[in-house]
């Protein structure tokens, strides 16, 4: 009985999250909808983070070369070979799986802080990379690259004077997907293995689990995420640039967000990205005198918020209802009157 009203609670609340989702852009201008349309693909690449880092304890402050990854392939097809946007996300998901596997193999021998250094590598290294094969396709020899922005098509007359809207309702459908696939592949079989993995290693081993299968595609479905949150973000953005700082600054973000939201939880990474996209608007504005000192404002509130809540937002609101629920069944039920 608990457990049927707990999926009915679930239920409710998703679909009223939902729809307050599908009316965001009938409520907002174009600024505030880029805002949220940015949260959506930042919640893209924490979910596959938390997958890789929360689920299966593999450490990466390299997620944004990835990122960079999907963004520089779709911008490329969309500009270069005249794709359309949505064509583009299998070649990405295929190319990103594949380059999330070979950083995974040499993964397998290394743990910990020894494996972050490894994927700080590759967000360093991602960069050269860019500028030294993905010039020649940017804008006067530069690294950025702006494909035709997307538009609403002829069929979807409601969105032909705003194209903001139909790109944030990609998006929102894109993302809605990837949290359900991931949600799926965390309650499945593949879930389970991930977290014996991340627990204790050999006696995963002794059950029978591929620790290497299941390291190597915690990596590869990671990346595959994280290419994706990439290419959403050229549909909103209208453009693929990476420079060292932006490939680390996202790197960071993308960590912090599973991080604020609760690591290994299925919700958490999309409650922490929009927390990190809004929680820097909300520093700018609030200094907005001093813009210099954004970043330094928002460390500031970071550091409180995991002052209150150090098992991140779910998980602080985990030991509310726990909290509240012993109470209530501690209370003693009431005496009966007698006549």
């Amino acid at each position: 009985m608990a457990r049927s009203t707990m999926f009915f609670t679930r239920l409710g609340i998703s679909v009223v999250v939902l729809a307050g989702l599908l009316y965001v852009p009938q409520y907002f201008g174009t600024t505030e909808t880029q805002l949220w349309s940015q949260a959506i693909y930042y919640s893209l690449a924490a979910i596959g983070l938390n997958l890789l880092t929360g689920y299966n304890g593999q450490v990466s402050i390299g997620h944004g070369a990835f990122f960079g990854l999907g963004a520089y392939t779709t911008a490329i097809l969309m500009e270069n070979n005249g794709w359309q946007f949505l064509p583009t996300l299998p070649v990405v998901i295929v190319i990103a799986l594949a380059a999330g596997a070979a950083f995974g193999f040499p993964a397998l021998r290394l743990k910990g802080l020894y494996l972050a250094l490894i994927t700080l590598g590759i967000a360093a290294l991602f960069p050269d990379l860019v500028n030294r094969f993905a010039s020649k396709y940017g804008t006067a020899g530069t690294s950025l690259i702006q494909p035709p922005a997307v538009v609403a098509p002829s069929w979807a007359d409601s969105f032909t004077d705003f194209d903001d809207q139909y790109r944030y309702y990609m998006a929102l459908f894109i993302g809605v997907v990837m949290l359900v696939l991931a949600a799926n592949l965390v309650r499945g079989r593949f879930g389970r293995a991930l977290v014996a993995v991340r627990d204790h290693e050999s006696a995963a081993s002794i059950l029978g689990i591929d620790v290497a299968r299941v390291k190597v595609s915690a990596f590869a479905i990671s990346s595959a995420y994280a290419a994706v949150a990439g290419s959403v973000s050229v549909l909103i953005e209208g453009s693929a640039n990476a420079g060292k700082v932006e490939v680390f600054r996202q790197s960071i973000l993308f960590l912090a967000a599973i991080v604020i939201g609760g690591v290994a939880t299925v919700i958490g990474p999309v409650v922490g990205a929009f927390v990190v996209v809004f929680g820097q608007d909300f520093a700018e504005d609030l200094i907005d005198d001093k813009p210099e000192l954004a970043p330094a404002t928002f460390g500031i509130l970071l550091i409180l918020l995991m002052y209150v809540l150090p098992d991140g937002i779910i998980g602080g609101a985990r030991r509310l209802l726990r909290r509240l629920t012993d109470r209530s069944a501690a209370e003693p039920a009431p005496t009966p009157r007698t006549t």
